[in-house]
């Protein structure tokens, strides 16, 4: 007998018809002689309605409330697709995170799961019961309702997969794999049969809305065979591995990522260790750096360049102004009409010209670029976010003729 983890997102499970087809996919799974357990998100645009409630009564609610508040989300999804499988006659039992041996840290709204207790779990198991579980939400110490951050419900089934050394975690969404580009952006996308687990990692940070990124990073971490298929489509999906056959693609996918944010430090002081200090502070503040270019400006001056994910921004630029003196800063220029656009592969290790044939794609579509990164497995470019969607374009054209 084998056991899966599957794992629903909130367009998978965002009416009630939707509850009875995740239903008939979950039993269906059990009938096939496999024991089952079921994450799910909140329905639909249920987070989103969450937040909104909250704003109505305070504008700057405390993290630890709105953890309370958007918790709730997952235990109405939990207890409808409970009472479906039910109507189908199996034995089943919706669990809430803390009810299902999550321990998290105690950063409300971004906690880092610490560790499962996978002793209710193993249980009801053991009495042939299909089990539901909340995903995204754990406790804290304090016994404290906690949230895991964006994506936390494929980083809850991962977890799960991991500590209950599941056969097989199926990531269940709305497209039905992993696809070269976003096919709801590029029409002639193609979807990949599989794709390492570094590669989509890459894609996962640099933009690509399949799985999150922590998911695929605590799959790789514990060897999770993992799976990505849709909840409305009965076809094959995407194997995520260790290792894939790399020489039939030069890449894998391209991305864009339009929440991002430029920052831009004006005539700075050109010293040892002045890039430890600017960055060491939004280190310190939980913000992430992405881009980084440095160049010089006049009379021993620089100017130093970086991306932020756009939710930092404003903390990003409160934070630098407010040491702006300290700091030797003449000047700060923010711009969020920016667009992060990349491609990943991990056969672009051992095919010169990739970068060339890259970058001639965005000099055809006449695309002027701001910021540069590589690594051994992608190329990211910072340009104008009205120009993201033809870059692209214009990208996967080059690549995926």
């Amino acid at each position: 007998m084998s056991l899966i983890v599957q794992k629903f997102g909130g367009s998978s499970v965002a009416d009630a018809k939707k509850v009875e087809n995740v239903a008939d996919i979950v039993t269906s799974a059990k009938k096939n002689g496999n024991d089952v357990v079921v994450v799910v998100s909140a329905q639909g645009d249920t987070t989103d309605i969450l937040i909104e409630k909250a704003k109505e009564i305070n504008k700057n609610p405390s993290k630890r409330e709105m953890d309370v508040l958007l918790s709730t989300g997952e235990q109405i999804t939990i207890s409808l697709l409970a009472m479906a499988i039910e109507k189908r006659g199996f034995s089943v039992i919706s669990l809430t995170g803390w009810q299902a041996g999550f321990k998290t840290k105690s950063n409300h709204t971004n906690a880092r799961i610490i560790k499962i207790d996978t002793t209710r779990l193993k249980s009801e198991l053991e009495m042939n019961k299909i089990v539901i579980v909340a995903g995204f939400q754990g406790i804290d110490r304090l016994f404290d309702i906690t949230t895991l951050g964006r994506g936390g419900s494929d980083t809850s089934a991962v977890a799960i997969a991991a500590a209950l050394h599941a056969d097989l975690c199926q990531i269940y969404t709305d497209v039905d794999g992993v696809y070269t580009a976003d096919p709801n952006l590029v029409k002639n996308s193609k979807k990949l049969e599989e794709i390492s687990y570094d590669e989509m990692l890459e894609l996962a940070t640099l933009g690509a809305q399949v799985l999150h990124n922590r998911s695929v990073e605590m799959a790789k971490r514990y060897n999770v065979d993992l799976e990505v298929l849709s909840s409305f489509k009965n076809v094959k999906g995407t194997k995520v591995k260790e290792r894939v056959n790399v020489e039939k693609l030069l890449i894998r996918g391209v991305t864009k990522d339009d929440y991002t944010a430029r920052i831009a430090l004006i005539n700075v002081p050109d010293e040892s260790g002045y890039a430890y200090h600017i960055f060491s502070l939004m280190g310190k503040n939980g913000i992430n750096v992405d881009l980084i270019v440095q160049s010089y400006g006049s009379k021993s001056k620089k100017d130093i360049s970086f991306t932020v994910p756009l939710d930092s921004m404003e903390l990003a630029t409160k934070i630098l102004k407010e040491n702006q003196e300290r700091l030797q800063i003449e000047d700060i220029k923010v711009s969020d009409s920016v667009s992060k656009v990349s491609i990943v592969g991990a056969g672009m290790q051992m095919n010169p010209g990739v970068a060339a044939k890259f970058f001639e794609a965005l000099y055809n579509a006449n695309i002027n670029i701001h910021m540069i990164s590589t690594s051994e497995i992608k190329i990211s470019v910072l340009i104008d976010k009205k120009d993201s969607s033809m870059a692209i374009n214009s990208i996967h054209d080059a690549f995926f003729e």
